[in-house]
């Protein structure tokens, strides 16, 4: 392995407690992994377990995405939030079907290079699709580091440079074991080490972690907001995108006005939708999912 003091407890215990998710599975697609990491930024295992398969059943490649009309995505990602995730993933088949033959790249500069893929997501199909070896630091793994190896509750705000080098340094040198580690720290992250309530005594790592040890200080830093949904711009958008995906063709501008009492909230809501690519407005006054 590595000098990572954490590989072989961490392993062990996922070898025991991983969930079993079928974008995990070996015969699991990388297009479907993908998804799948598209699918779960912002949005729990719970809900995009039923929406992933959905999918995937539908457009099982991504040229099959890629020939469907990008309102068709909007559709389909329903009632998962964040929806231009749904724009960012149709653009992401069109550019895997025109320009890498229908197939989604194993190299991680040329994963970068995809539309609406970060660092994150890039590392993490070359990781869990491919069995590369790169570092994986989303909300779970940032918080188990930061708890593990610094001492303190919950990370910083904005990801820093001295979190990538930990977590580079910590990657067993093996590429197909590293990938494991990957997973199965940030499984860690999602079962025990949460971010309210952790269950440290079922933490395989309690007696190595500087946070337990420590007493397990509260957070000493910039007040940290849940986010709120009720009576948001998102909320408005929400319904609004909703009376579109349940139409069969366009509608008209008194079926959007009923979702919302307030009126300038309603139009600065659906302004948004329109600039982000969401609707199209038509020249006959009625609203559509983009073509």
């Amino acid at each position: 392995m590595s000098d990572n003091p954490y590989s072989t407890a961490v392993l062990a215990w996922y070898e025991a407690h991983a969930r079993d998710l079928p974008w995990r599975h070996p015969d699991a697609s990388p297009w479907s992994v993908l998804v799948s990491e598209i699918m779960l930024q912002q949005t729990p295992v719970v809900r995009v377990l039923p929406a992933w398969k959905a999918w995937t059943e539908r457009w099982p490649t991504p040229a099959d995405l890629a020939k469907e009309p990008s309102g068709e995505a909007v559709r389909m990602w329903n009632r998962l939030g964040y929806p231009r995730r749904a724009l960012r993933l149709h653009a992401c088949a069109k550019a895997i079907t025109e320009e890498h033959g229908g197939q989604v790249p194993d190299d991680h500069a040329t994963l970068l290079s995809l539309p609406g893929v970060g660092a994150y997501t890039a590392a993490a199909v070359a990781s869990f699709a491919f069995g590369q070896r790169h570092a994986i630091l989303d909300t779970n793994v940032r918080r188990v580091l930061a708890r593990a190896e610094s001492g303190i509750e919950y990370p910083p705000k904005t990801q820093t440079k001295a979190e990538t080098a930990l977590a580079e340094s910590l990657l067993p040198p093996e590429p197909s074991v590293a990938a494991r580690w990957g997973v199965a720290v940030m499984e860690l992250g999602a079962l025990v080490c949460t971010a309210r309530n952790p269950a440290c005594a079922d933490c395989p790592i309690a007696g190595q972690c500087a946070w337990k040890l420590a007493g397990k200080p509260p957070y000493d830093g910039p007040p940290r907001r849940g986010q709120t949904y009720a009576g948001t711009d998102r909320q408005v958008r929400g319904r609004l995108l909703a009376v579109l995906r349940d139409a069969v063709g366009p509608v008209p501008k008194t079926a959007l006005d009923a979702v919302w009492d307030d009126h300038i909230q309603r139009e600065r809501a659906l302004d948004a939708l329109v600039v982000d690519g969401l609707v199209d407005p038509l020249d006959d006054g009625r609203y559509a999912l983009p073509s």
